[in-house]
């Protein structure tokens, strides 16, 4: 007995000393790294006037500083991405992705409390466009990258660390690019992390959740178009293309798609449902959902497919009726259901309306049986023990769409530990983004247990 609590202690005092080492240096660094990174300009409007090079100069200078050899690529001039191996102790093992992008959306300085590419640190809190996503990630990457590198630690398995351009855009720039015309650079790699995962979600009852994603929903970026008779706009036309392409508008709009649930989302019902106490009833989702209370929020956008009209334009004189009325939709739909989403289109447009796929891509599906999502599990445990950990689906997308091109499997891991009213899904592309300096300390910890085990 008293060997096995000499042991106990001393495995106690090895894992304080080994956090002692992060906390020296590595932590400083994330902040700094996700402090510098916001203060490269990296806005992407989509008109591909954005310019990630900066940022991309900026990692790799930090990789090569850890002994890596970044290799810089481009489609197009300044929008650079960066790819570099850590080879692993395991020649036989898998690759594992690790990757984050470094461009953001636009922000608006009037509307912030801080200039949104400030970087500014305050009251224990890095404030700026990119703070959640993703640079935070990008940062994290980098101090884990470095603390190995100075402690002399090897991965089993080679890790492919690539930082992005256009993943804000269509990602042709960025991990498009990559996977279509390098794929030899990710040679072996079958698994990927990268963001929007592993994140504390407070349930306002004192439960703190930690959501890892293991699916996303499928990308359709629709442009509708409707053509008509121009003519006199005092004179009456049933050929309007503008009131043809408002009826599908508000068809589209008005529509109520039906449940679809996919093992993912099953699982995460599931879970919560036990969490919480619930029968877990998925033959009625929506009153499970009216059960579960705020946790609802991590599921109830991945139960369907979804359709949102964005954008509208016609016209250019109010006296005249134009011939031809365009507008986009935002749909999204999950792994399996493309078809009904094809169908459905089809059928809410009707017969006065075109519509084609602005941008496509891939629904995804990741398995929640795998060792690397149980060690994505036992790693933020370790460190949230308090914590419950629960897989969901992302309703939006990631540059895993891309990368699953090559047969890479992806999760959402991007690990921090927020404070209670910290709402850190309404800070993506939101205004006053910020993440806590304690959030990216917990990061690094988690990521670095992570990539240590995998």
């Amino acid at each position: 007995m008293a060997d096995q609590r000499v042991t106990s202690e001393r495995a106690v005092e090895e894992r304080a000393m080994e956090e002692r080492v992060v906390d020296e240096r590595a932590l400083h660094e994330v902040v700094r790294f996700t402090s510098d990174l916001i203060r490269i300009d990296t806005t992407n409007r989509g008109g591909g006037d954005c310019q990630e090079r900066p940022a991309a100069e900026y990692a790799a200078a930090r990789l090569a500083e850890a002994g890596l050899e970044p290799t810089l690529l481009e489609r197009t001039k300044g929008r650079t991405n960066v790819v570099a191996r850590l080879e692993g102790t395991d020649p036989s093992a898998d690759a594992l992705l690790v990757h984050g992008h470094l461009d953001v959306v636009p922000a608006q300085a009037d509307d912030w409390s801080v200039h949104p590419f400030s970087g500014e640190v305050r009251d224990g809190v890095v404030w700026g466009r990119g703070a959640v996503d993703m640079k935070n990630m990008d940062a994290m990457i980098l101090a884990v990258v470095r603390l190995w590198a100075r402690l002399g630690v090897r991965p089993r398995r080679d890790l492919v660390i690539a930082f992005t351009a256009d993943e804000e855009a269509s990602a042709e720039d960025g991990s498009g690019f990559l996977a279509d015309h390098h794929p030899g650079l990710f040679e072996g790699c079958t698994e990927g992390i990268s963001e929007s995962g592993a994140f504390t979600f407070h349930d306002g009852a004192g439960r703190e959740l930690y959501p890892i994603a293991a699916g996303e929903r499928g990308t359709g970026w629709l442009k509708l178009t409707a053509r008509g008779r121009a003519g006199h706009g005092s004179k009456v036309n049933r050929a309007n293309a503008v009131t043809r392409l408002a009826e599908a508008i508000a068809r589209i709009g008005a529509y109520e798609w039906p449940l679809r649930l996919t093992p993912t989302v099953s699982a995460a019902l599931t879970e919560l449902a036990t969490l919480y106490g619930v029968d877990a009833d998925l033959d009625d989702v929506d009153g499970l959902l009216d059960k579960l209370g705020p946790a609802a929020k991590l599921v109830e956008a991945t139960v369907r497919n979804s359709a949102n009209p964005t954008m509208l334009s016609a016209g250019y004189k109010v006296n005249v009726i134009p011939g031809e009325a365009v507008a986009h939709v935002d749909g999204r739909y999950l792994p399996g259901g493309e078809e009904e989403f094809r169908t459905t289109l089809d059928r809410l447009t009707g017969p006065d309306v075109e519509w084609e796929f602005h941008h496509h891509e891939v629904a995804l599906q990741s398995p929640l049986d795998s060792p690397t999502y149980a060690r994505m599990r036992a790693a933020v445990e370790e460190f949230a023990p308090e914590g419950h950990v629960v897989p969901y689906c992302m309703s939006g997308g990631t540059d895993a769409k891309q990368f699953s091109r090559l047969g890479i499997t992806g999760y959402g891991f991007a690990p921090l530990k927020l404070p209670e009213g910290f709402d850190y899904q309404a800070l993506f592309h939101g205004v006053d983004e910020r993440v806590p300096v304690e959030a990216l300390h917990f990061g690094v910890r988690v990521l670095d247990r992570f990539l240590r085990t995998t």
